[in-house]
């Protein structure tokens, strides 16, 4: 069974992405892979700076989110966009979790957390694109750490209107295409880990 790791780049409490991750996480089950949900605000890390480092180690909280990644076979990542790219959050994640560890090899290595892995990309926005334009960078962020990321993609414009007030998904045409992201990455994973 194909494990997903699921997760918003957002730490907003109501977070539209969060949203939208759980919504995705649920139709990952639904299509037959173990989906978890991790929000990252539960695990605070500073910004990544190569003194800090070099001086304390990677943080805490930065290798339990490694080991969470390296026990799954694939991501399913809901992206907010900040200027046209991922947030600061999500990148600062990305950065602390590529780090060697001690001689950085094998499950120490920098990639370890990355390398192997197959990504669903998402993301939700009040705005008429949807917050698509953010999503190229993070693909090519992740596709550098060896990250094989779906074609496919999903973005949510207006979403502020799409979830019912329990948070779940309320409209069909984004349901339809949040559960088809979430079965080809349960296929593509299932693949890769299996």
């Amino acid at each position: 069974m194909a494990r997903i790791l699921v997760f918003a780049g957002s730490a907003r409490r109501d977070s539209l992405n969060k949203k939208l991750a759980r919504a995705a996480a649920q139709f990952a089950r639904e299509a037959g892979a173990e989906a978890t949900f991790v929000d990252l605000d539960d695990y605070p890390i500073p910004l990544y700076h190569g003194d800090l480092e070099a001086a304390s180690g990677m943080p805490a909280n930065a290798r339990k989110l490694r080991e969470l990644f390296l026990d799954h076979d694939g991501l399913l990542i809901a992206s907010p966009e900040n200027n046209s790219s991922m947030t600061a959050l999500l990148k600062n994640t990305i950065d602390w979790l590529s780090r060697d560890l001690g001689e950085g090899r094998g499950r120490d290595s920098g990639l370890a957390p990355w390398r192997g892995k197959v990504a669903g990309l998402m993301a939700a926005s009040p705005g008429a694109f949807g917050g698509v334009r953010g999503l190229p960078h993070l693909r090519q962020v992740l596709a550098t750490l060896g990250v094989t990321v779906l074609g496919t993609q999903v973005a949510v414009p207006r979403a502020d209107t799409v979830f019912a007030a329990d948070g779940s998904l309320a409209d069909e045409r984004v349901t339809k295409s949040v559960r088809a992201l979430a079965q080809a990455l349960a296929d593509a994973a299932g693949r890769l880990g299996g």
